[in-house]
């Protein structure tokens, strides 16, 4: 180890003596945190831990090189880096461990993400974008691992695409494309195939992305002899190390434990990829994990004694004290003084986050105990009540699910009772409940003026003598308009750059727009998602395209985990209005006629699910999704590209509303639900009806999350008085969805004359063939033949059996 790290500027050694003592401050602080906090586990307190201990001074090094505008995408032993950058003090890092509601003591997630799960406030009160270059940033983090790769990837080519592409303002996001993404990932997890597909796409694209591998050689309580091949990550990835002949990755390697040499390894990874924009990865290696990979286990269960002793000798912060000692920087008394306050310090911190987190309750707990107990005394069923009000108040560290529950089991006591105390404790538990469910339940949808909900419909405007032409037509020159309008949208995907889309949805564009903003990409589905992911956290507006429904499937995981559930899980402080296009329904072949919908629909709660039956009508969605703060899913009418439409005048300015039905048809004898493709189906079978005296109503969802938010399909069904929901999903699908909302949530139930019914495909795709369709999914004849036998059902004499 060298006696002094080199420095970006001159400073005394004074200077540089309070430096390198802040730094190990932070890290015994970090340390003593990790320690204090496995004991809140283990005395119950809290409910899980996950630590950064042993991965301390290397984080030290990182954050000297973070400068304010970057941004971190890392995993859950990140504690001591966002330490060190000021972004997580010892009484924030208890309160996350407890699950504090509040996100002034919680800011990482206010109690929504175990603790070691960290992020920062990239928006305001309103949720609007604060200026990013003016702090340091944070996405983010969720717990499955390599899942941050991805959106590490879109963080990163925002600043190239602020640099590269020219009439962006961007004085919130971006100076120059100068900010580093920066990622850190375990050894163990690099074996997932999202950190090698990002990795790869890093290298291509040449971002300024830094990835850290924290290498303890272990994950959980695997050994890395059964995670990598060669026990070695960089070793297996050399060859992505850039030469003179190709572009690459700088890959450095540097043990954990050496301060001195972490410290110039990062001020070297800094320089290359702010720079040149040159991906870079280190590996860190020979660090430890003193108390194994979280609290549900303890590490000495698959460790060897000779791995331990190593541990304990190797292990960073004692490495690090024996270098300040030995460079005479502090003496070994003064460093024991450190400690020992900083010990105090940590202990009071958590001693203070566990009063913030328990006085509320325990207030609430007395307000509740004081209401049960006067009603028991009015009622005649005190003896029973009592007991409610012993065992709540028994309760020493109460939560508040005892809280809730204690009152309403008190209440169930007086159900046949009337009382001024009953109504108070009514009234108190409906108060209770209306102000504590949102703060775990909010912020699933943007609760800004940016909203969805708030953009109003805006119908396309035709000449007398409108050209008709191929739908797609209209969805190009819609996105020309678009790409025109916001400087800030791009669109990247397979195929989508230079014959523009498989389609030709984006025919000419990237002639006109260039190869940054509508982009071929390489097939790989879940970092095109997190492209958008990373750069609609920076300020852009990216539109992801995944060529078919069928391949969602490689970036549901992502989808799901990262995007849909990024506002929820910071209460509304980060967002990532992603759009994501893609075509699907009815074609040929079994991966290329999916409907996966009933699954999409569960899986990404937190993003919109759009569905539109023709081109205007997904134009038009595109244009109120630019202007809104939220993330989609759009998924085109394969079949549709070809159809004739009439073109609109008002290119890039109609809008379809989200959330909003549309009725396509009147009618008086049953209502029919449907969207997309199978629409048109459908809409013929409506008209074969008519001929034998059945008039249906049909309705166009539009959108399926969210689904008639003004509930116009329960009007139809008053009228009607009967519901077919038609869907080319399997059974038990997007229609049992559709039909539940119905049902349960418009209590349609009460207008039905009929039992209501769905009509889906089977419960398989497609095959190849050309009659594939027609035996998978619903036809014109299915629906007729299924109303017909409803209506049968109703009229016999009126409607005589078919066959």
């Amino acid at each position: 180890m060298q006696t002094t790290p080199q420095t970006t500027k001159d400073i005394s050694f004074e200077e540089f003596q309070d430096e390198i003592l802040q730094d190990y401050k932070t890290a015994v602080t970090s340390r003593e945190c990790s320690l204090l906090g496995r004991r809140e586990v283990l005395t119950g307190k809290a409910k899980f831990g996950i630590f950064g201990d042993g991965k301390e001074v290397p984080q030290l090094a990182w954050a000297k090189v973070f400068q304010n505008g970057d941004f971190r995408s890392g995993y859950y032993r990140d504690q001591t880096f966002m330490m060190a950058i000021g972004a997580l003090s010892i009484q924030q890092f208890f309160a996350g461990l407890y699950g504090n509601l509040n996100i002034e003591h919680d800011p990482m997630s206010a109690g929504r993400q175990m603790g070691g799960h960290f992020g920062t406030h990239s928006l305001d009160e309103k949720g609007d974008w604060k200026n990013l270059l003016e702090q340091k940033n944070s996405s983010a983090d969720i717990s499955p691992t390599a899942g941050q790769m991805p959106r590490l990837l879109g963080l990163a080519q925002a600043s190239k695409i602020y640099r590269k592409v020219k009439g962006i303002h961007s004085p919130k996001f971006s100076k120059n494309g100068n900010e580093v993404a920066w990622g850190t990932i375990g050894n163990a997890s690099t074996s997932e195939g999202l950190f090698f597909e990002t990795i790869n796409a890093a290298g291509v694209l040449q971002v300024p992305m830094v990835i850290s591998i924290w290498d303890d050689e272990y994950g959980i309580s695997v050994h890395a002899k059964h995670q990598t091949t060669k026990e070695n990550i960089s070793e297996i990835l050399k060859g992505f190390q850039r030469d003179n002949a190709h572009k690459g990755y700088e890959i450095l390697r540097v043990k954990g434990w050496d301060y001195v040499a972490l410290v110039e390894t990062y001020q070297r990874a800094s320089k290359i990829a702010r720079e040149e924009h040159v991906p870079v990865m280190i590996h860190v290696v020979e660090l430890t994990q003193p108390q194994g990979h979280s609290t549900s286990g303890s590490h000495e269960r698959y460790k060897t004694k000779e791995r331990l002793d190593w541990e304990m000798e190797n292990d960073c912060i004692r490495k690090m004290r024996d270098w300040i000692i030995s460079s005479n920087i502090s003496t070994e008394l003064e460093l024991d003084t450190i400690d020992k306050n900083i010990k105090k310090q940590v202990r009071e911190g958590k001693k203070l986050a566990w009063e913030a987190y328990q006085n509320p309750i325990k207030e609430e707990q007395q307000e509740a105990l004081k209401l049960i107990t006067n009603l028991a005394n009015s009622s005649v069923n005190k003896v029973f009540i009592d007991r409610v009000i012993t065992e709540l108040a028994n309760v020493s560290d109460p939560i508040r699910k005892d809280i809730a529950s204690a009152v309403r089991k008190s209440l169930r006591y007086v159900i046949s009772e009337t009382s001024t105390e009953k109504q108070m404790l009514h009234d108190w538990i409906d108060a209770y409940m209306k102000r504590i469910q949102p703060h775990y339940s909010s912020h699933l949808y943007s609760h800004s003026k940016k909203s969805a909900q708030y953009i109003k419909e805006v119908l396309p405007t035709y000449d007398s003598e409108a050209e008709v032409v191929d739908g797609r037509l209209v969805l190009r020159d819609n996105f020309d308009f678009l790409f025109n309008k916001y400087p800030q949208a791009l669109i990247f995907g397979e195929d989508a750059g230079k014959i523009g889309d498989v389609n030709q949805g984006l025919e000419g564009l990237q002639e006109k727009y260039g190869e940054l903003r509508v982009a071929d990409v390489g097939i790989r589905e879940a970092t095109i998602l997190g492209q958008g992911i990373g750069m609609a956290m920076r300020g852009l507006r990216p539109i992801a395209e995944i060529q078919y429904l069928d391949y969602i499937l490689y970036a549901l995981q992502i989808m799901s985990d990262d995007l849909a559930t990024l506002h929820y899980r910071t209460k509304g402080k980060q967002k990532a209005p992603v759009i994501v296009r893609t075509r699907g329904h009815r074609l040929e072949g079994i991966w290329h006629s999916g409907s996966q919908l009933g699954g999409v629909l569960n899986l990404i709660r937190g993003m919109h699910v759009l569905v539109p039956r023709n081109m205007t009508k997904a134009a038009g969605f595109y244009n109120t999704l630019l202007e809104c703060d939220e993330p989609a899913l759009v998924v085109e009418c394969l079949n549709g590209y070809r159809l004739k439409e009439k073109l609109p005048t008002n290119l890039g300015e109609f809008k379809t509303p989200v959330g909003v039905v549309e009725t396509l048809k009147n009618g008086t004898d049953i209502t029919l639900v449907s969207y997309g493709s199978t629409l048109r189906l459908v809409q013929q079978a409506a008209k074969e009806l008519l001929e034998v005296g059945i008039d249906a109503e049909v309705i166009d969802v539009q959108s399926l999350l969210p689904l008639d938010l003004n509930h116009d399909i329960v009007k139809s069904v008053a009228k009607t008085n009967r519901l077919m929901v038609i869907d080319e999903d399997v059974p038990g699908g997007a229609s049992a969805y559709l039909l539940n909302a119905i049902l349960d949530e418009q209590n349609a139930y009460q207008y039905l004359d009929s039992q209501p019914k769905t009509l889906t495909a089977r419960p398989h795709r497609p095959a190849y063939g050309t009659d594939g369709d027609y035996f998978s999914k619903p036809s014109a004849e299915d629906i007729f033949e299924s109303v017909y036998a409803v209506m049968h059902e109703v009229n016999p004499n009126k409607y005589p059996k078919l066959r």
